[in-house]
């Protein structure tokens, strides 16, 4: 089987939309098991997990998942680079996929300046250490029962040669943080074949002000990593649009608000302009709620 071939696996596997959430972070290994098992219930595939800077492990917490249902797909979006050396990103997926056929996707990332200078390291040519890092991650040992295949990659992609590595050296790209239009670059500089899983952010909200408060404090934790930033401006926004948090324009540009059908409506878009699975991160108004709140709402029509 091919690495396109591969990729279109993974793409029925994970489904046309799945969920991106930092919720599970903040919930004990118990409440961890119910709130998989309830995804698992509302019909969704696949569940995104980050590895930021003070987050549970990427592979413990996957496998601690992993085991608590039956059938939801463990991505991992993404496990850093610069949180452990490549044989033991290699040797971690390793274990995963064995244990779990068909339900762990391993994404990597290079992080961003600031995380990997509170990490010990230095930030300096992305692409280069990322291409690097792969063909280390290849040749690792393992002394384990290795998979059948090695474990299926996507790279965090946002420029055309990080998205160019991802064509050539994994099945596909895990853009983060970007608008629909971006969603069509991707997919250019990809080719067909190649998985494309796109993060959206979402607010369930149909208030203007409760919406682009909720959306703003996702705004300003990423607006100032160069990665995105950049990223924004090959798009064509400015420094303007970058201000306070994001100009409202911006704002509606990354995170789609409203009812559930106005989110399906910007899903709708990216797998229009080439997105094979849209990654759905809601951003809560409400904490007091259960962190599933959403979900339930939008499963009925998302999924």
């Amino acid at each position: 089987m091919t690495d396109h071939d591969q990729a279109r696996a993974w793409a029925k596997r994970l489904g046309r939309v799945g969920t991106w959430t930092s919720d599970v972070e903040r919930l004990s290994a118990a409440a961890a098991r119910d709130y998989v098992r309830e995804l698992e219930r509302l019909g969704l595939q696949a569940l995104w997990i980050p590895e930021s800077l003070g987050s549970k492990e990427i592979f413990a917490h996957a496998g601690l998942l992993l085991a608590s249902c039956d059938r939801l797909v463990i991505a991992s979006g993404i496990a850093n680079i610069w949180a452990r050396d490549a044989t033991a990103m290699a040797n971690g997926g390793r274990t995963l996929v064995e244990a779990y056929p068909g339900r762990f996707l391993l994404g990597l990332g290079v992080s961003h300046a600031p995380i990997v200078k509170m990490r010990g390291a230095s930030y300096s040519k992305p692409v280069e250490n990322m291409t690097r890092y792969l063909e280390a991650m290849d040749r690792a040992p393992y002394t384990g029962v290795a998979p059948p295949r090695p474990p299926d990659r996507v790279l965090a992609a946002l420029g055309p040669r990080m998205l160019r590595l991802a064509a050539e050296r994994t099945i596909g790209a895990h853009p983060y943080f970007v608008p629909v239009e971006h969603t069509a670059l991707a997919r250019k500089e990809l080719g067909p074949g190649p998985l494309l899983a796109v993060e959206q952010a979402a607010v369930l909200s149909t208030d203007p002000s409760v919406a682009r408060t909720t959306a703003r404090k996702y705004m300003k934790r990423y607006l100032p990593y160069e990665n995105y930033s950049n990223n924004l401006r090959r798009l064509g926004w400015s420094d303007a649009d970058f201000a306070n948090d994001g100009s409202d324009a911006l704002v509606d540009a990354i995170v789609v608000w409203g009812d559930a059908r106005e989110i399906r409506t910007r899903v709708d878009k990216h797998v229009a302009n080439g997105a094979d699975h849209v990654c759905v991160q809601v951003l809560r108004a409400d904490f007091a709620a259960h962190p599933l709140a959403e979900w339930r709402a939008l499963a009925p029509t998302l999924l």
